[in-house]
């Protein structure tokens, strides 16, 4: 038998069998590939190492395979760079957190993930992306479910401060004023606002909330890109039915220097039942 054949079979076997899926890119700022392709922009930055890591993962599938588990972990192995615990206290780790589904678990789950993938028992700042979660909405309900477990997880000391992005100034202040555990700091992308909304600084600097700029799109990656990283990364034609659950991005910086030690994506997603 061709062992070709017979591997390829095993990899479209286990996605068949797969009920979820676990990615990390592991540490972006040692991958040469992606710094000589140099993309322009997040969600292309995104695509490209969520196939990269697939492509990875998927050489070193050989079967035929009895092991048939229902959660795929894929990384890029040696890529993978855990924080060395010596030097933690000269470390900055912060991630920012995108929803694509609601429900706290999935908050949960990220930020487990997170410091199980980087040895770490906590990270330093969480940021959470609420677009998906707010759409046009100029309330802060469908927020809160979010920020309460967050709050939580703050309490259990795995998060030491958490942030929110593009909320303007009647938002922030409603969450400032309704949370627990007070938003550190407060995300603008300068795409949609070149100079910061004066009444935003001003309300900041009171409360003592950081801003900070992003240029993340509204919509990081949509479903049909995603599934497209999926089959092209596989190279298996049947992933129309994976959806992402949620997505973190991570970064470690050296805060004596200010330097980008690893930075790198970890996801979710699931395959959703047929109807």
């Amino acid at each position: 038998m061709d062992p070709n054949n017979t591997n390829a079979e095993a990899k479209r076997t286990l996605l068949t069998h797969a009920k979820s899926l676990r990615l990390h890119t592991g540490n972006l700022v040692n991958r040469t590939r992606l710094k000589k392709k140099c993309p322009c922009s997040p969600g292309e930055e995104l695509q490209e190492c969520i196939q990269a890591t697939l492509s990875s993962w998927v050489s070193t599938i050989e079967g035929p395979t009895e092991d048939l588990p229902d959660t795929l972990d894929c990384n890029m192995g040696k890529a993978t760079d855990a924080v060395v615990p010596e030097e933690r206290e000269e470390l900055k780790v912060s991630a920012k957190l995108f929803l694509f589904e609601s429900g706290q678990s999935s908050i949960r789950d990220a930020v487990e993930m997170a410091c199980q993938t980087l040895a770490v028992s906590q990270l330093d700042s969480v940021i959470i992306a609420p677009r998906r979660l707010l759409g046009d909405e100029q309330t802060l309900v469908p927020l809160q479910p979010a920020w309460e477990e967050l709050e939580a997880l703050v309490h259990s000391q795995r998060i030491a401060a958490i942030g929110t992005s593009d909320l303007d100034k009647d938002l922030l202040e409603q969450l400032y004023n309704w949370a627990q555990v007070k938003p550190s700091s407060n995300q603008v992308n300068l795409a949609s606002c070149c100079v910061m909304p004066p009444e935003l600084t001003a309300f900041a600097k009171e409360f003592d909330i950081q801003l900070l700029t992003h240029n993340d799109p509204t919509e990081l990656i949509s479903a049909a890109t995603f599934q497209e990283a999926m089959r092209e990364g596989t190279q298996n034609a049947s992933t129309d039915q994976w959806k992402l659950e949620w997505l973190l991005r991570y970064s470690i910086i050296v805060k004596s220097r200010g330097i980008i030690k690893a930075m790198g994506y970890m996801f979710s997603a699931r395959k959703a039942e047929l109807s």
